[in-house]
C-alpha cells in the first residue's frame, strides 16, 4: 500500500478481498460502521446545527438587517403560534 491512496472510509468494503471468511468480515465491520454513522442523530444534528450556524453567521456579516428581520419574524411567529395554543387550552 502506498501512502498516495486515500483511506477507505469505515463504511466501505476494501476491494479484492479473495477470501470469503474475510470478505464476509469486512462487509459485516461496513454494515456495522454504516448502522453506526445513520443511528448517530445527535452527532448527525450537532453537524447539521454548526453547519447552520457557519451559514448563518455568514450571512449576518454579509446583510445584518435581513439576518435581524429574519429572527424577529421567526420570534414573532413562534410566541404567535404559543399564544394560539395557550389560548385555545384555556378555552
Amino acid at each position: 500500500m502506498s501512502s498516495d491512496q486515500t483511506p477507505l472510509p469505515r463504511t466501505a468494503v476494501p476491494a479484492g478481498l479473495d477470501d470469503p471468511v474475510k470478505r464476509a468480515r469486512a462487509e459485516l465491520t461496513a454494515a456495522l460502521a454504516a448502522i453506526e454513522v445513520k443511528a448517530n442523530v445527535p452527532k448527525r444534528v450537532a453537524e447539521a446545527t454548526e453547519v447552520r450556524v457557519v451559514r448563518l453567521r455568514r450571512m449576518s456579516a454579509d446583510n445584518p438587517i435581513g439576518v435581524a428581520v429574519g429572527v424577529v419574524a421567526v420570534a414573532a411567529a413562534v410566541g404567535g403560534i404559543v399564544w394560539g395554543l395557550v389560548k385555545l387550552y384555556t378555552r
